[in-house]
């Protein structure tokens, strides 16, 4: 039988070729789909080779079968490719999250981080092979700065435990030096700056951190133990001028209580305040209580007087401001009268009655010009209350 070519072949070599061209195809269309994208390659590249070997004689159906079979694997290659795609925007992604780690001022939490990074990474499939080489050695890179920071941070702070062990062992016989002192106030701020150096030292590592300090404290201890045992000797008296504050205390309030603002409330109110620094000490713990307390009842009394005082002023005012707009009434309505007796004197025929109105014009005028003077010191008296309101 002729097929092609110019070559004969036996019918039943081409009808096995194809055969066996249509039962790889098949293979070809039921290779699963995965995400292990070396698992589906495996069954791509296994199925082409089977494919090439079957010999080939350019026949229409063997090229309907070739477009269909290289539609099929370009089918895979394409998901192939999305996945490689996903997993490099993947990796992108934790090469950035690295680069931020690095960053963190917490090495311990950041080391924690590139470990989790590391195990995503580990996860993450294939995005090609050139691709995935240059991603690694970017992740890689920035995880090797990381991990050479961290170590180098440990050795500078081997160093720093080295330099705070020293400062610590010198505080130490400083504050052994001064544990028997009596200067309990010069000496409590003395442990407090110790204290602060001791701080600010930073720590000597855990292996030499908690005996140095039980070391140091238990010299600090000794000193207060003995300025707490002077201090309860002061507990009595303290107690004693506690009881004397309150009593001030109290009368104040009953004072206040009354809400009457007399000279002998605001004179006793004074005085109580004279025996208030009379009276010494009360302890820590309660002096400014009781002074707090103390001294919101005298404002409380003050300010009402402040305020009983402004309203009496107020009051005043208003009551001179009255007097002087009545006054200025006053004046007017004399100067009114005038003007219509001046007009009305033109009239008069007698010398008598002329005589008589002029007489009663001067009374006005005299009259006027009282009110004007009391109206003059009204304005003083209102101008001078003015001045000390401000």
């Amino acid at each position: 039988m002729y097929i092609g070519n110019d070559e004969f072949y036996e019918v039943e070599d081409y009808d096995e070729d194809i055969r066996l061209r249509e039962q790889l195809l098949e293979e070809a269309k039921n290779i699963p789909s995965s995400t292990d994208w070396n698992e589906v390659n495996k069954a791509v590249n296994e199925v082409r080779k089977k494919w090439k070997r079957i010999p080939y004689r350019d026949t229409s159906y063997e090229n309907e079968l070739m477009e269909q079979f290289d539609e099929c694997l370009n089918a895979h290659y394409a998901v192939r490719n999305e996945g490689y795609k996903g997993n490099k925007e993947l990796k992108m992604a934790l090469i950035e999250k690295a680069e931020k780690a690095t960053k963190q001022e917490h090495l311990n939490k950041a080391t924690k981080e590139m470990e989790e990074l590391m195990e995503e990474w580990k996860s993450i499939g294939s995005a090609g092979k050139n691709t995935d080489d240059a991603l690694w050695e970017q992740f890689r890179a920035i995880r090797h700065a990381f991990f050479d920071r961290k170590k180098q941070y440990w050795n500078d702070r081997k160093e720093q435990f080295a330099k705070a062990k020293e400062i610590k062992l010198d505080l130490i016989e400083q504050v052994k030096a001064i544990e028997n002192s009596e200067e309990w106030q010069k000496t409590s701020e003395q442990m407090k700056q110790l204290l602060d150096r001791w701080k600010a030292a930073g720590s000597a590592g855990k292996e030499h951190e908690d005996n140095l300090w039980e070391q140091f404290n238990s010299h600090r201890q000794i000193f207060f133990d003995r300025r707490n045992a002077y201090y309860e000797e002061q507990h009595e008296e303290q107690d004693k001028n506690y009881e004397g504050k309150r009593a001030l205390k109290e009368e104040a309030q009953d004072i206040v209580a009354e809400g009457v603002f007399t000279r002998e409330h605001t004179q006793r109110m004074k005085q109580l305040g004279v025996e208030w620094k009379a009276i010494g000490y009360c302890g820590k713990n309660r002096e400014e209580t009781i002074w707090s307390e103390f001294r919101s009842v005298m404002d409380a009394y003050f300010d009402g007087l402040k305020q009983y005082n402004a309203e009496r002023q107020a009051s005043w005012r208003s009551r001179m401001m009255e007097v002087r707009n009545r006054k200025m009434d006053l004046i007017q309505k004399q100067k009114n009268q005038i003007k219509r007796m001046e007009q009305e004197i033109v009239g008069l025929l007698g010398q008598r009655a002329i005589d008589e109105m002029e007489l009663d014009i001067q009374d006005k005028e005299a009259f006027i010009a009282q009110l004007e003077e009391e109206l003059e010191d009204i304005e003083k008296r209102l101008a001078d209350d003015e001045k000390k309101a401000k």
